[in-house]
C-alpha cells in the first residue's frame, strides 16, 4: 500500500500517519539529517571558544552565550511553536525553518567577520527559531508515523541525531576554523539541512496534520501546561539538558586550559561525549519499549544514578585516559533519557495536543541548556572548574529524586 492510499496531504484519521514502512524510515532519516545539521551549527562555537574570545574580546560568560542563546530562543519560542504546529501542517513549517537556518548561517559568518558580537547573537536567535521548529515538528511527525509499540524507539532514534550533530560540530569546527577562519563555523554545517529536507519532504507526505483531529482549544492547551505529570517530566528534561550542555560547553575548554591539549585534540575528544548519545538515546527507547514493557521511569532513574558521580568527579581524574573514559560514561548515562522523555511526555496527553506537550518539554528542558553554559562560565570565572563540575553533580542528585517520583504513562 502506498503512503497516499491511506492518508491525505494533512494526515490520516487514525493509526500511524504514514502507512508505508519505507516512507516511515525515509522521513525518520530525513528529519534526522536536518537535526544533525542544526546540532552541528548549534554547538560548533564551543570548540573554538578560545578563538572567539580573542577575536571578539569577550569573557567566558559572553562566549557561553553564543552557544546558549539558541537554547534561550527555543525556551521562549517553543510553546508558541508547538501551539502553531498543533493547528497547522508540520511539513510546511519544517521547510520554512530550513530556509531560516540557511539565512542564519550566512548572517553569522558576516557578523563574525566584522567582529560584531551583537550581530552574531542576533544570527543565533534566528538559528534558534529554526531549531525549535525542526525539533518539535520532527518529534511530532515521527511520533505519529509509527505504531504505539515502536514510538519510543522511533522518537529516541530521531533525538539521537542531536548528539551526532553535536559530535560533528565539536570535532569539525576547529578544522573549519583552521582552514577558513573561525567565522566559517556558522555557515559550514547548515547546507546539510537541504539534504535532509529533500528526503523528508516526499516521504513525510500525509504526516503534516490529521484532517479529522479537532483543533485544540485554549483550555486543552492550558491543561497541558498545568498538568503535574507533564511538569515532572519537564523538570527531568531541564536537569538532563543542564548536565548535557554544561559538559558539552566546558569540557573542551577544560581539556585545553587545564590539561594543555590543542584545540583540535580537545574538540575531537570532547566529541566523544555527544557521539556516544547515538547509541545511548536509541538504547533508552529500546530498553523502555522492550525490556520494561513500555515503562519509562526505570530508564530515566538509571540515567541520573549513573551520570551523577561521573560528572562530579570529572576534574579530579588524574590522567587524560580517565577523562576520556569519563566523557564516554557520562555521555552515555546522561543521554539515556534525553530521547526517551520526548516520547514519555507525548503519552501523558491527548494526541491533539501532543505537539504542545513536546514543545512544553522542549521549552523547559532547553531552559536548562540555555542556563548551563552561562552559569558554568560564571562559576569557572569566579571559582574553578572543580567547583563548577561539583555543582553539576548536585544537579544530578536532584534528578535522581525527581525521577523517583515520576509517573508512568
Amino acid at each position: 500500500m502506498s503512503t497516499t492510499d491511506a492518508t491525505s496531504e494533512d494526515g490520516p484519521s487514525e493509526g500511524p500517519a504514514v502507512s508505508s514502512e519505507r516512507a516511515r524510515w525515509g522521513l525518520l532519516v530525513g528529519a534526522s539529517i536536518m537535526s544533525v545539521s542544526l546540532g552541528a551549527y548549534e554547538l560548533a562555537p564551543a570548540s573554538v571558544t578560545t578563538l572567539i574570545r580573542q577575536s571578539l574580546d569577550i569573557g567566558p560568560s559572553a562566549a557561553g552565550l553564543i552557544v546558549s542563546v539558541m537554547f534561550g530562543t527555543a525556551v521562549v519560542a517553543s510553546i508558541p511553536a508547538g501551539v502553531v504546529l498543533d493547528r497547522t501542517n508540520s511539513r510546511h513549517a519544517v521547510a520554512v525553518a530550513v530556509g531560516l537556518l540557511l539565512v542564519a548561517g550566512v548572517w553569522g559568518w558576516y557578523a563574525a567577520s566584522i567582529e560584531s558580537f551583537a550581530l552574531v547573537l542576533a544570527s543565533r536567535v534566528l538559528g534558534g527559531l529554526a531549531y525549535v521548529v525542526v525539533w518539535n515538528a520532527g518529534i511530532d511527525v515521527v511520533g505519529r508515523s509509527f505504531e504505539s509499540e515502536r514510538q519510543a524507539t522511533a522518537v529516541a532514534t530521531f533525538t539521537a541525531s542531536g548528539p551526532v550533530g553535536f559530535a560533528v560540530g565539536q570535532a569539525a569546527a576547529p578544522l573549519v576554523a583552521e582552514a577558513f577562519g573561525w567565522p566559517a563555523v556558522f555557515p559550514a554545517f547548515t547546507a546539510l539541512s537541504l539534504v535532509g529536507l529533500a528526503l523528508f519532504w516526499p516521504t513525510s507526505r500525509g504526516s503534516g496534520r490529521a484532517t479529522d483531529t479537532p483543533t485544540p482549544t485554549f483550555a486543552d492547551l492550558s491543561r497541558v501546561v498545568t498538568d503535574r505529570r507533564v511538569w515532572l517530566v519537564g523538570i527531568l528534561g531541564f536537569l538532563s539538558y543542564s548536565l548535557y550542555l554544561f559538559v558539552n560547553s566546558w569540557a573542551p575548554s577544560y581539556l585545553t586550559d587545564e590539561l594543555g591539549l590543542t584545540l583540535v585534540a580537545s574538540g575531537a575528544l570532547s566529541a566523544l561525549f555527544p557521539a556516544v548519545g547515538v547509541l545511548s538515546r536509541i538504547s533508552g527507547g529500546v530498553l523502555s519499549d522492550r525490556l520494561f514493557g513500555g515503562r519509562r521511569r526505570p530508564v530515566v532513574l538509571a540515567s541520573f544514578v549513573a551520570a551523577t558521580p561521573v560528572v562530579a568527579a570529572f576534574t579530579f581524574l588524574p590522567t587524560v585516559a580517565l577523562v576520556v573514559a569519563a566523557l564516554l560514561v557520562a555521555g552515555f548515562a546522561i543521554q539515556l533519557c534525553l530521547g526517551l522523555v520526548f516520547a514519555y511526555v507525548r503519552e501523558l496527553v491527548e494526541p491533539a495536543v501532543a505537539a504542545t506537550a513536546v514543545a512544553f518539554l522542549t521549552s523547559v528542558g532547553l531552559a536548562g541548556a540555555f542556563a548551563a553554559p552561562i552559569v558554568g562560565g560564571a562559576l569557572i570565572d569566579a571559582t574553578s572548574y572543580d567547583v563548577a563540575f561539583l555543582v553539576a553533580g548536585l544537579l544530578g542528585l536532584v534528578g535522581v529524586a525527581v525521577a523517583w517520583q515520576a509517573p508512568e504513562p
